[in-house]
């Protein structure tokens, strides 16, 4: 919570009883003789034990509230310590600001006649109206009953005038204990110590005057302030002449201001709808209205903004990119202002498909809106809906109902093509872990079912929907089974090679089935691909802390096909990247520029396990451990004489454009956590990262550089002078520049997964989301985004920290 945001509840809302704890007694107590000492100085003298209880009395504005209430009997002196929580039967809504407790201490050790010890009472709301919480420390007023009348002649609170050291240190304590004090855990013991130092100082000094009676009062989330039920107003507390911060609750903070919302409705009156058709914008108006319409998908439209688009809104029929910034600016609660604007959507110019994506955003709860983005939507072509399907998947947390048109829409196009269907099987089905959403995703789960066993033979090959269905049920029984593996593999104890045996030991015996499948099964990373069953001989074991597998399955049309199975780990994150990567890809290579890029196929198959592609190549770290260069290593496998550097053109310009491609992807998604074993290479030279544990900026490095680039690519392309690097950073400007042209739909991708549990975005949505948007500099035309991107580079690679930060890197690796 910020300094300057004050949260709280109102005490007519907590429907609770009062609760409060009696804990112990301060102070020394002197008990009462017996009787017979007075009488027989010769006899023996023995000391009767004080047992005492207290009595509990709710007073509201002077007069008693419900029966009283009694503690235990407590003999256990000199301290005692009852511990023991009582509950009123009268509720907080029930209070008024003047309600107080008063509480007696009695001792039954006397005899017929009950001894009073003394009582204290005590206000339950403070001078600003708040409920007062934590424990507090009452002196008792000795001989005296607590009084309830207002004002009370037995108040708890120590005098200003009498209160010292001591006081102030026990205050800072209840607010300490509450979380108003923030912990530090070493400062605290030394500050604890002093304290008591201080307690035992101050008790010798005045002796035992008095007695506490310590209470610990219920605490809440957020502060409680009083207000009568039925009230909208709180009586005003008066204001010093002193200079401390009084806080105010403004019961109106939040709310629409009632003069200005009739002075929106004023202008936008629809009776002005036919005088509003022939309305055109002047020029200013004309280049507000098209300065609004550059707005990224993220930005809130102003008052005057909303008004300008609605008061043009049918000039601006015509513009397709207008639509979701005009639907933005409707007041839906106003019947017949959404009437209009939703026959208004009708009419306008069809939207892209990337603008129907913002449309399925939280930001628009009207079914009619989201139906008009799912027809949009039916235009893409399956290529271009695979593309967004993980988003569209978690779009269905924003619809309205369980059973939505987009729910019915996506079941429908997964009916057309297996891919799809296998993916969405996969998507709907790891969100079944989710409480809050789980009925929701079961019931597309359940559709997709029902349609598919309906589906005749013909439509995919000879399958018929049963079977079709089935094959999609038999990759769950594979990751089943393969998470049995990792759990007896990771039981044997001994190096990674005994582990190895072990699994190529069950693959060959016990579990001899997964060699040779009874029936092909379809294959989760490519459903197009009909696997056959796994290669014992070609199956390995990673090294690392949860030992992934490396499994060669056989595929139908006789090569084969690797995959890592992780197990233990949430790979949702690394997914996402992924196919944005995928889709940067298909972005770039649109505009013609293809930079090498190794989007490998990953799908999580469960909130901690999942499947990744297996690609052919080796970490920059062995590579220079063993090549010392990049260089030399790439000469080993493109040797030319003649070309750059002792290697082949092609190669080198590989080498260059994937790490471009990169360098740009990696600072747009905020990629965190780079260092020389997750920067992979292929014999071809395509660069390739791996492992996105950390993304939209969230970096474990301290003071990591803007573009993850290390000096072993610059010196690999022939140093920062080079023509090779010059040409490195002429890519890296144009694929930024054609990528920024994809903002929106970037952003509204993200958008759509801001409900997800994926780490990065879950922590923060809003936050993750304008980081992202802040990496587009959509402040900037393309010719000053090329210089700020080159700028960005030379920073980048001048920065010399980072390869500290490796080199510690490497220890760490090489005593692993």
């Amino acid at each position: 919570m910020s300094g300057n945001e004050f949260r709280f509840f109102l005490s007519c809302d907590i429907n609770l009883p009062v609760t409060f704890r009696i804990e112990r007694l301060e102070g020394t107590l002197r008990p009462p003789k017996s009787p017979s000492s007075d009488v027989d100085p010769t006899s023996t003298t023995e000391e009767r034990r004080a047992e005492l209880y207290v009595e509990c009395a709710l007073y509201i504005d002077g007069a008693p509230f419900g029966l009283p209430t009694r503690t235990r009997l407590e003999s256990s002196g000199p301290l005692y310590c009852w511990n023991e929580l009582i509950t009123l039967s009268t509720k907080y809504r029930d209070l008024t600001g003047h309600s107080q407790l008063a509480l007696t201490v009695w001792d039954v050790s006397c005899g017929k006649d009950e001894g009073l010890v003394g009582g204290a009472t005590i206000l339950l709301f403070n001078s600003k109206k708040q409920l007062k919480t934590g424990k507090q420390k009452l002196r008792l007023w000795q001989g005296k009953v607590a009084d309830g009348s207002f004002p009370t002649s037995t108040p708890g609170k120590v005098p200003r005038h009498e209160r010292g050291e001591l006081e102030r240190l026990e205050k800072l304590v209840n607010r300490y204990e509450r979380g108003q004090i923030q912990c530090v855990d070493w400062l605290d013991r030394l500050a604890f110590k002093a304290m008591e130092r201080i307690k035992e100082r101050e008790s010798s000094r005045n002796g035992s005057l008095h007695l506490y009676l310590v209470v610990d009062f219920c605490s809440f989330e957020h502060r409680v302030v009083f207000q009568e039920s039925g009230a909208n107003f709180l009586l005003p507390s008066p204001i010093a002449s002193t200079n401390d911060i009084v806080t105010v609750w403004d019961p109106e903070v939040g709310k629409i201001n009632p003069s200005e919302h009739k002075q929106l409705k004023l202008a936008r009156s629809l009776t002005r709808g036919i005088i509003d058709r022939d309305l055109k914008p002047s020029s200013n108006e004309r280049k507000s209205i098209q300065r609004i319409l550059k707005y990224p998908p993220t930005r809130t439209l102003s008052g005057d903004e909303r008004q300008l688009l609605w008061k043009f809104r049918f000039s601006l029929m015509s513009e397709k990119r207008a639509l979701t910034k005009f639907l933005r600016c409707v007041e839906w609660s106003d019947v017949q202002e959404a009437k209009q604007a939703l026959e208004l959507m009708g009419k306008w110019e069809m939207i892209d498909v990337c603008d129907a994506l913002e449309l399925l955003s939280p930001v628009f709860e009207s079914e009619e809106v989201r139906a008009y983005a799912v027809s949009v939507l039916e235009r893409a072509d399956d290529e271009e809906l695979q593309c967004y399907l993980l988003q569209l998947v978690q779009a269905l947390r924003f619809e309205r109902s369980d059973k939505s048109r987009l729910s019915h829409f996506l079941v429908q196009r997964a009916l057309r093509n297996i891919e799809l269907a296998s993916f969405l099987r996969w998507y709907v089905a790891v969100e079944l872990h989710d409480p809050a959403y789980a009925k929701r995703f079961y019931c597309t789960y359940e559709l997709l079912e029902e349609n598919m066993m309906k589906l005749s033979a013909g439509m995919h090959g000879d399958e018929d929907g049963f079977k079709l269905w089935q094959s999609l049920v038999r990759q769950t029984e594979l990751t089943a089974q393969l998470c049995s593996i990792m759990r007896d593999v990771r039981n044997v104890r001994g190096n990674t090679q005994k582990k190895i045996e072990k699994l190529r030991q069950l693959l060959s015996g016990l579990l001899s089935e997964l060699t040779y499948f009874e029936e092909p099964i379809r294959s989760p990373l490519a459903p197009g691909v009909l696997i056959t069953g796994i290669v014992p001989s070609e199956s390995s074991i990673f090294k690392s802390a949860l030992h992934p597998l490396r499994l060669t399955f056989r595929a139908a049309n006789g090569g084969n096909c690797k995959i890592i199975f992780k197990k233990g780990d949430d790979i949702r994150q690394d997914q996402l990247v992924v196919q944005m990567v995928y889709l940067m890809d298909r972005l770039l290579k649109l505009e013609n520029l293809d930079l090498h890029l190794t989007p490998y196929r990953v799908l999580a198959t469960g909130q901690d396990e999942g499947m990744l592609e297996f690609i052919p190549s080796r970490s920059l770290a062995q590579i220079l451990s063993e090549h010392r260069s990049i260089t030399s290593y790439l000469q080993k496998f493109h040797p030319d004489e003649h070309g750059p550097f002792g290697i082949t053109a092609t190669c080198l310009e590989t080498f260059i454009k994937s790490c471009a491609g990169y360098s740009v992807i990696t600072y747009i998604l905020g990629i965190g956590d780079r260092h020389l074993d997750n920067l992979l290479l292929r014999d071809d030279g395509r660069l390739f990262h791996v492992d996105f544990g950390f993304i939209l900026g969230r970096d474990p490095k301290p003071f990591p550089p803007p573009m993850k680039l290390c000096k072993e690519m610059v010196e690999a392309m022939g140093g920062a002078e080079s023509q090779y690097y010059t040409r490195f950073k002429s890519y890296c400007c144009e694929a930024y520049n054609i990528i920024r042209k994809s903002s929106n739909l970037i952003l509204n991708l993200f958008h759509l997964m801001a409900g997800s549990n994926i780490p990065d975005i879950a922590s923060d949505p809003e936050k993750g989301i304008l980081k992202l948007q802040e990496k587009f500099r959509l402040d900037l035309d393309d010719e000053a985004c090329i210089h700020f991107f080159q700028d960005l580079i030379n920073e980048s690679v001048s920065a010399l920290f980072p390869q500290m930060v490796e080199t510690i890197h490497r220890w760490a690796q090489y005593w692993r």
